[in-house]
């Protein structure tokens, strides 16, 4: 396996990395980075001693964009100092904008996520006045054969990418057009890239994929021999109990009963699901093409909360998509209290040129209607998380330490199965131990918590 520390050795040119995003950007730096690597290149966290800056980014809404363009505008002042800097923009916004990126003329590489193996000549052959594009989005491209470099600072929990790309089309997502069709890694690689994880420490992996039910491994000779989600989730579990399994994201229409009751068979497959609704409506959901209605939701939801009782619930929600009454925001906030989600992530309709919605249907939700609403969905959710915290006092949990509390650096924090934070005493106990809390108090966000 290869080093699960980046190199430093000062000898060595030096890549600098900014990931934005998803953990699916995050796992693609690893990978970057391996890449780099093994062409000659040691990861450095100084911006300034830097003779390759990247920024792998992401396209799902505009303001993740605004960013970049901004660091651009940072990454000048790098060339102006220190003249044959190398600056890439990798990721998504390279797909999405290609040589709209060249126009500043900071950037000298743009590569896609299907291109990082042709990175390092790409990084090779560019020159003043001669910058490098690859944004060919691919059918096969995996990286299965790559072991990602790990970035992570606590060395107890691991991203592990399964499948890329997603063919769903939801009509407000860049998502197709910027990671290409599904294609799911043999699960061989899956396994055997957990299974190091595990010898080296790690304690925790994360299995990812834009959506990670639809996983489905076609073997060349057999079909009997084909894997699903389901039962790449059951291998996984059975490296070790040891081994905490979580995944995400979920799609609703999508998520089977296979796999819900894989998760309920094995202790270390944990009882979380992020479940992304994004609108309560049925009309919304029509026109943003998500293929399953309220009633279908609440349904999976039910089935879920029935298997698993104790199962968490997190959430992607959007306020005002294009043409959503008072009716349909409404609709929304009702599935919010019928649900009773542990956490959510909630965003106003932020239009993404080029997607159906773009092409078909007016951005006319008004920007101070799109905020009031957002206020009230995140109004009400914190509500919801204080609710769902306010019961678990009393209760003890197997926690895996995570790292030191970033408010207390006698503290400890990990996460409950159910993805739920715990701020505990460190007890002499230290990251990758797996812990017994007992929570006393909480807030929103947390469960305030002792050692048992």
């Amino acid at each position: 396996m290869k080093n699960i520390r980046p190199i430093t050795d000062v000898s060595r040119p030096k890549v600098y990395i900014e990931t934005y995003g998803c953990q699916m950007n995050v796992n693609d730096s690893e990978v970057i980075l391996s890449l780099l690597e093994d062409d000659g290149y040691a990861l450095t966290e100084n911006i300034g001693e830097a003779s390759l800056i990247l920024a792998n980014t992401c396209s799902i809404r505009d303001n993740a964009e605004q960013r970049i363009w901004g660091r651009i505008e940072q990454f000048r002042l790098q060339k102006e100092r220190r003249p044959g800097v190398v600056v890439g923009i990798v990721g998504c916004m390279a797909e999405r904008l290609k040589e709209k990126l060249l126009d500043s003329h900071v950037v000298d590489v743009v590569a896609g996520p299907d291109s990082y193996r042709s990175l390092p000549e790409l990084v090779r052959s560019a020159a003043p006045g001669a910058p490098q594009m690859n944004v060919e989005l691919s059918r096969e491209e995996t990286y299965a054969d790559i072991t990602p470099v790990r970035m992570d600072k606590n060395g107890v929990t691991a991203f592990i990418s399964i499948m890329r790309g997603c063919n769903n089309v939801c009509s407000y997502c860049v998502v197709p057009y910027t990671r290409g069709v599904e294609r799911s890694r043999e699960p061989g690689t899956i396994v055997r890239e957990a299974a190091e994880l595990f010898a080296n420490g790690y304690r925790e992996v994360n299995l990812l994929g834009q959506n990670v039910d639809s996983y489905l491994w076609k073997d060349p000779v057999s079909a009997d021999r084909d894997v699903n989600f389901a039962q790449l989730l059951e291998m996984v579990a059975k490296i070790s109990p040891d081994l905490r399994v979580r995944f995400s994201t979920s799609h609703p229409k999508d998520i089977s009963d296979e796999v819900i009751y894989t998760m309920a068979m094995y202790d270390n497959i944990c009882k979380h699901i992020h479940l992304p609704v994004q609108s309560g409506s049925n009309a919304m959901l029509a026109k943003m093409r998500r293929k399953y209605t309220r009633e279908w939701y609440l349904g999976r939801v039910e089935k879920i909360r029935s298997v698993m009782p104790d199962c968490g619930l997190s959430t992607d929600i959007i306020a005002g998509f294009c043409g959503e009454t008072q009716e349909d925001h409404l609709d929304t906030l009702s599935l919010m209290e019928e649900v009773k989600f542990d956490s959510a992530f909630m965003f106003q309709y932020s239009e993404r040129p080029g997607t159906l919605a773009a092409r078909k249907y007016p951005d006319d939700v008004p920007p101070d209607v799109k905020t009031a609403r957002l206020n009230e969905i995140i109004a009400l959710q914190n509500r919801l998380s204080r609710e769902s915290n306010e019961k678990e006092i009393g209760k003890v949990f197997r926690v895996l330490v995570e790292g030191v509390s970033k408010r207390n650096d006698s503290e400890l924090f990990g996460r409950t199965g159910s993805n739920k934070v715990c701020v505990f005493p460190a007890g002499g106990h230290r990251p990758g131990d797996y812990v017994e809390v007992k929570v006393l108090s909480c807030t929103s966000a947390t469960l305030v918590s002792g050692l048992v």
